[in-house]
């Protein structure tokens, strides 16, 4: 068997079995490099090189942890959920109850939308937002996975059609720039207009699986105990009642987060600006920093320790030259057979990008060896955009390595109530990456 798809089997299984993602991802690519031909030592060595790409990443997540906590400490998010309480009332009608939800869906929806063009932070608005939201959702019985799908959507269909924020990196900078790059020695040439009107068709597919999820799915009640949320209090410090100063540092600190990060471009300096601010506010003292950051790193670590494994991962699969013997493989199966082409490249797209979990990352290989088929296969231009492009996009959609995974995953499970593969996984795969696959598969055959 190819050493990427028994890597990626052996690490989906482990994490199916509730084995952590992390020591999945280590097993994984242990056992893909060493059935890949190389030893033991190459193996660590390539995995080592790799960790350290996912290094910032989990430095980024603990400080935006961190900064969570001391956003807590202000009173604003209990504030926040104790209004939305209020407003829900004591005794609601199961027709006021579901409309609330929607509400709350549609919200959240929008939220991580805009994260992705109109304020392009990608997955930094969950921690502070989702945690003080989940007193609500136990209220209204809502079930955390219809969350993760509304969440994962707005984390990845924006950047797949729109040309901004992230969607400008992803459409126009990595996708087209590889597209060409790869096409320009057999004579394709890809113009920006067409990228975004080629992905309108896969997009759409996973929009409907969004509808399936929130409307039937998910649909019914699903009951969680009432427990502390351990985002909103740290260890050891009981609640604040909320005072206008604190208030007020606080839409400073998360306005001033936000804007240098899109200014700098770094979570991590955004966060610790953001944190300094609260501090100057008197929402806690600098004595009492190494306890945030404590706290934070508690609640985000996994994540991180999740992004490191990953970064090595997919180094190593690199690292073993089976991506290439994958696809020729795959494609020495089916002659000329234009659907069944299609359909393969998908399903290997999908074997590349669910271990690496990034489809940012995993364009230039994909790019490289899809583009020259297609073009042997007679794909248009336009098909060839929709298979490199939606093969790409199935990591982000559900993988248990990728940040749209995993940031939804770090707001529901403060409560150790969410499980990362079965509540967060699972359900966006069911409902995104097999939209993606059938939805690729045409476009690719109409276009």
């Amino acid at each position: 068997m190819n050493a990427v798809i028994l890597a990626v089997l052996v690490m989906v299984a482990l994490s199916l079995a509730r084995v952590s993602v992390v020591f999945a991802l280590v097993v994984g690519a242990l056992v893909g490099g060493l059935v890949g031909g190389l030893s033991l030592d190459q193996t660590l060595d390539a995995f080592n090189e790799g960790v350290g790409g996912g290094a910032q990443v989990a430095l980024a997540y603990a400080t935006l942890g961190a900064f969570a906590v001391a956003i807590s400490r202000s009173g604003l998010p209990d504030m926040l959920a104790n209004r939305l309480i209020v407003l829900l009332g004591k005794e609601t009608s199961a027709t006021q109850q579901t409309r609330v939800k929607m509400l709350l869906l549609t919200a959240v929806l929008l939220v991580a939308i805009s994260s992705q063009n109109a304020i392009p932070v990608h997955i930094a608005f969950i921690p502070v937002l989702i945690p003080p939201l989940l007193t609500v959702m136990n209220r209204l019985s809502l079930d955390r996975r219809a969350v993760a799908c509304a969440l994962t959507f707005g984390l990845t269909a924006p950047y797949m059609l729109l040309p901004v924020g992230f969607g400008a990196i992803f459409l126009n900078d990595i996708l087209l720039a590889n597209l060409n790059s790869a096409g320009e020695p057999l004579g394709l040439e890809i113009t920006r207009s067409m990228v975004p009107m080629a992905m309108a068709i896969p997009v759409g597919g996973m929009a409907l699986g969004l509808i399936v999820a929130l409307l039937w799915s998910y649909r019914r009640p699903r009951e969680y105990q009432a427990q502390d949320i351990a985002a909103n209090v740290a260890e050891g410090h009981a609640p604040v009642k909320p005072h206008m100063l604190g208030l007020i540092m606080s839409g400073v600190a998360i306005v001033a987060a936000l804007g240098l990060q899109l200014y700098s471009g770094s979570m991590i300096l955004g966060g610790l600006v953001g944190i300094g601010l609260l501090s100057l506010g008197g929402i806690f003292k600098w004595r009492e920093a190494d306890d945030l950051f404590t706290s934070g790193m508690r609640m985000m670590a996994l994540i991180g320790f999740i992004m490191i494994a990953a970064a090595g991962f997919a180094e190593v699969m690199k690292t073993t030259g089976e991506i290439d013997a994958l696809v020729s493989g795959a494609f020495a199966i089916f002659g000329d057979n234009r659907g069944l082409a299609a359909l393969v490249m998908l399903l290997v797209g999908l074997f590349i990008t669910l271990g690496i979990g990034s489809s940012f990352s995993t364009i230039p290989i994909i790019a490289a060896i899809f583009v020259p088929l297609a073009v042997q296969f007679g794909f248009s231009p336009m098909a060839t955009v929709v298979l490199v492009g939606t093969a790409a996009a199935l990591g982000d959609a559900g993988s248990p390595a990728s940040d749209s995974t995993l940031g939804p995953t770090s707001g529901l499970n403060v409560d150790r109530q969410h499980d990362h593969m079965w509540d967060s996984v699972v359900p966006t795969f069911l409902h995104y990456n097999i939209p993606l696959v059938g939805f690729g598969w045409l476009a690719a055959m109409m276009l």
